[in-house]
């Protein structure tokens, strides 16, 4: 109960919660193994050695659970990391992407809005030509008049 009551609501255990639980056992052992030295014999003594070496090896499994624990935290931490650099390099590339994109169709809208230029200059010298012919026109009709 006393670790359901310390893991969150996913079900699991934070790194600190277990190491409380392990320390909280420990303590009540250790109280144990001091009450069970002062009102037993010599006899009772020789319990007490082999709760001490159980406890001791129970220890030691700990201290090797938490070692574990550590590696596997630092691996997930690395591939963590990977992983968020992977995802930045994937975000700077979509962000260059975006702006190249932009940037042609800038230049496209730019390439069409010269070639329409293009055409009404077209226009303008074709009727600039007819208006200079016409002008032409003009003149030698006055000029004979005159005469």
């Amino acid at each position: 109960q006393d670790r359901a009551s310390r893991s969150d609501s996913s079900g699991v255990e934070s790194p600190s919660d277990r190491l409380s639980a392990r320390t909280s056992t420990y303590t009540r052992r250790e109280n144990r193994l001091a009450s069970l030295s002062k009102t037993e014999d010599d006899s009772a003594s020789k319990d007490y050695k082999k709760l001490y070496e159980d406890a001791l090896t129970e220890n030691e499994k700990l201290k090797s659970r938490l070692e574990d624990g550590k590696q596997e935290l630092t691996k997930i931490r690395s591939q963590l990391d990977r992983v968020t650099q992977r995802q930045d390099r994937i975000s700077e590339r979509s962000t260059v992407f975006e702006s190249e994109k932009r940037e042609k169709e800038a230049l496209e809208k730019r390439v069409s809005d010269m070639e329409e230029e293009f055409k009404v200059l077209t226009e303008l010298k074709s009727d600039n030509q007819r208006l200079k012919d016409e002008n032409g026109a003009l003149i030698r009709v006055i000029s004979k008049l005159s005469k």
